[in-house]
C-alpha cells in the first residue's frame, strides 16, 4: 500500500507538472526533440522529379527498372531517464532534497513526452543498477515513473555512473534521447558517457543545492559524506574557509562541464533554491537554434 504522504507527493507533482508543461513548454519540447531523424519506409518505382540520389541501385538493378528509397520523419521518440539516487542525494537546505528536485523535474519532462506520444522508460541506480522500467506511453506509465522516484528506499550507498551508462548501453536498442540526473559527486566517467552519446542523445542534468555552492556564515558546523559516513567540524565564520570552499565547488562544476562540452554533451544545470522552467526553456531555445 502507498503512504498517504506519498500520494500527496504524487498529486502535488502532477499538478506542477500539469502547469509548467503548457502548449507553450510542450511545443519547445516538440520542436527541440521531435523528427531528430528518418526511419526507412518503402521502396517504390521512379517517378519524374525523385532525388536520384534516393535511387535503390541494388533493386534498380535486379527488377531492371529504378527504384527509389524512401523515407519519412520518425514520429516517435524514446526518452529515458537515469537518475542518481545514491545517498549523496539525501540532501537540502532550501525548499526540497536533491532527490526530489530530481524526480520533480523527470516528472516534467515524462508529462511533455507523454503530450508528444512518446515512449518513456526510466533507470534508478546507486552503485549498482536498482530498477529498470522499459520504456512504455501513457500518463499512467507516467506516473508509476514518478511513484518509483519518490518511493525509491535509499539506501546508503556510494554512485557508480560508468555501471549504469555501461548498463544503458546494453539494454537500450533504439536511438534514444537519455537525461542522465545526478548530483555528479562522482567524475571518472567520461569514456562510458562519450561511448553512449555516440549511439544515443545524452544529455547531463547536474541537481545542486545552494550549500554546495555556497557556504553561509553560521559558525561552527559538522559536515557528515552521506556515502561515506565520514564527518568534519569546520569554521563557516572563516571568510577564507568559505572563500576556498566556493572555489573548489565553482572548479568542480567547471571541470565537469568541460568535460561534457568535450565530448559534445549538453547540459541542464538545476538546483534546490529556484524553479528551473525558465532554465528549461533557454535549454530548449539553445538547442532548437544550433539545429
Amino acid at each position: 500500500m502507498i503512504h498517504q504522504e506519498l500520494i500527496k507527493k504524487i498529486r502535488q507533482i502532477q499538478i506542477y507538472t500539469s502547469r509548467a508543461v503548457d502548449a507553450s513548454f510542450a511545443g519547445q519540447y516538440e520542436s527541440v526533440f521531435k523528427g531528430r531523424g528518418m526511419e526507412f519506409d518503402e521502396v517504390r518505382e521512379y517517378m519524374p522529379g525523385d532525388d536520384i540520389r534516393s535511387i535503390d541501385w541494388n533493386v534498380t538493378a535486379r527488377s531492371g527498372k529504378p527504384y527509389i528509397k524512401r523515407f519519412v520523419e520518425e514520429r516517435e521518440m524514446t526518452v529515458i531517464f537515469a537518475v542518481d539516487l545514491s545517498a549523496s542525494g539525501d540532501f537540502g537546505t532550501v525548499n526540497k532534497a536533491k532527490n526530489e528536485l530530481a524526480a520533480e523535474f523527470c516528472a516534467v519532462m515524462a508529462f511533455a513526452a507523454a503530450k508528444n506520444n512518446d515512449k518513456v522508460g526510466l533507470l534508478i541506480f546507486t552503485d549498482q543498477i536498482e530498477l529498470y522500467i522499459p520504456p512504455k506511453k501513457g500518463v499512467s506509465h507516467m506516473l508509476r515513473l514518478v511513484r518509483e522516484l519518490l518511493y525509491f528506499k535509499m539506501p546508503k550507498r556510494k554512485t557508480d555512473t560508468p555501471r549504469a551508462l555501461e548498463y544503458l548501453a546494453r539494454v537500450t536498442r533504439k536511438k534514444a534521447t537519455i537525461f542522465l540526473v545526478s548530483d555528479f559527486i562522482e567524475a571518472d566517467f567520461k569514456k562510458p558517457l562519450s561511448l553512449l552519446n555516440k549511439r544515443h542523445d545524452v544529455i547531463a542534468v547536474s541537481v545542486r543545492d545552494l550549500a554546495e555552492i555556497t557556504l553561509p556564515n553560521i559558525g561552527l558546523i559538522e559536515f557528515a559524506d552521506a556515502e561515506t559516513g565520514e564527518t568534519i567540524l569546520v569554521d563557516t565564520s572563516s571568510r577564507q574557509f568559505r572563500n576556498k570552499y566556493s572555489g573548489t565547488a565553482a572548479k568542480r562544476f567547471g571541470d565537469l562541464k568541460n568535460m561534457l562540452r568535450a565530448i559534445n554533451v549538453d547540459c541542464i544545470s538545476i538546483s534546490t533554491d529556484k524553479p528551473y522552467i525558465q532554465d528549461l526553456v533557454r535549454f530548449f531555445h539553445m538547442r532548437h537554434r544550433r539545429r
